[in-house]
């Protein structure tokens, strides 16, 4: 056993970046860690879909894409097969797969989003047009919308 202690990154969603990717772009990325926080090859955000918001279609060479959807549904779809999604739902889209995600519910759809390696998407985000996270950004994030008064 090693006497060295590890001291863990912790980030509030406070401290997130949030980017769109584009400017006509629908969805926003909000980066939780990346390669210059996690100093490792992954990365992770929460991606926030407006209502009718979509990826454009992308695939990736060598990295695994994860979505967990944390609120919200839609209809992913991955080398012409479509599934629905919803909270609590996840999707493991495999390197090369072509792949959409988009929003059909009534309000926004917020996903848990990994990507492993990296494959230079943080970077991409990055380079987008940097954006702020709204009350309702931060009450999902902060799990506010789930407290229910009696």
């Amino acid at each position: 056993m090693s006497n060295c202690c590890v001291i863990p990154v912790i980030k509030s969603p406070k401290d997130y970046q949030t980017y769109r990717i584009s400017p006509h772009d629908t969805n926003r990325l909000a980066i939780v860690f990346d390669p210059a926080i996690a100093n490792t090859s992954l990365t992770c955000c929460v991606e926030i879909f407006d209502v009718g918001g979509k990826t454009p279609p992308n695939r990736h060479q060598l990295a695994v894409e994860m979505f967990f959807v944390l609120k919200g549904e839609g209809r992913a779809t991955c080398d012409g097969k479509t599934v629905s999604i919803k909270a609590g739902d996840s999707l493991l889209v495999p390197p090369t797969g072509t792949h959409v995600i988009e929003n059909t519910g009534s309000g926004r759809l917020y996903t848990l989003t990994v990507m492993v390696p990296n494959e230079d998407f943080a970077e991409l985000i990055r380079s987008g047009t940097p954006v702020e996270l709204d009350t309702e950004d931060m009450a999902v994030l902060g799990r506010l919308d789930a407290l229910v008064s009696n």
